[in-house]
């Protein structure tokens, strides 16, 4: 399994010849000048909630990929307006595609699409693919429902956001990693705005010294999972 960090929080899975890719924000993000999106390949897009940075390139990569989008309900409905045509609702639960199950899982966090209409309730996903089982927890605050998921799931990767303010921070993640009995942590939701700047090597060091592992690989990068 291939994991490609594009900033903020999109990043794309690539498993078993599928490309999965998340909450598409790149052209507004200013760290991410250097990629091109029209390079960009999806077979499934996954939406967490409605947020511009969550969301601002997705109509775009749909129509050019036909990727099957996949978001909560009051989103889907958002994007099928922008004319997209391959989306799929869903909320929170197990739910089944061609590549196997995937969980909605519970956030706590606000949403709203870009014209600021109703956003339904923001979302993370578990996908469990080619032997290996990653949880997004999109856009939270520290939530007891972590917990849950350590009981249906053997968590290999947990893709966390770090920055704080409007998410989890670097010691919530590590709270974090404890409720999903989880230690390998992919940082994301950071730096990309002056509120959610950290050290990330401060931010290393402190998942070091608890024995954990948190990458947090640079815009354009590719690593293995």
């Amino acid at each position: 399994m291939k994991y490609t960090y594009y900033g903020q929080s999109c990043f794309q899975l690539d498993i078993a010849g599928k490309k999965f890719l998340f909450d598409p924000f790149i052209t507004h993000n200013s760290l991410a000048k250097h990629i091109d999106k029209n390079t960009i390949e999806a077979d499934y897009i996954l939406i967490s909630h409605g947020h511009t940075d969550h969301i601002a390139d997705l109509v775009e990569i749909a129509n050019r990929t036909n990727a099957q989008v996949i978001a909560m309900v009051e989103v889907a409905a958002w994007i099928k307006k922008q004319g997209v045509k391959n989306v799929t609702d869903v909320n929170f639960g197990k739910s089944h595609f061609d590549f196997g199950a995937l969980r909605t899982v519970w956030a706590v966090h606000s949403s709203s699409n870009p014209d600021l209409s109703y956003g339904g309730n923001p979302a993370g996903f578990v996908l469990e693919l080619g032997g290996k089982c990653i949880y997004y927890a999109g856009d939270t605050a520290l939530t007891l429902e972590m917990k849950i998921l350590a009981d249906l799931y053997l968590i290999d990767y947990a893709i966390l956001p770090i920055g704080g303010h409007y998410t989890m921070d670097v010691d919530d993640a590590l709270v974090a990693t404890e409720f999903l009995n989880c230690n390998k942590v992919i940082g994301v939701h950071y730096n990309t705005f002056p509120p959610i700047q950290i050290d990330t090597e401060k931010a290393q060091a402190k998942f070091k010294r608890e024995n954990k592992m948190l990458l947090l690989p640079a815009i354009g990068e590719t690593i293995e999972l």
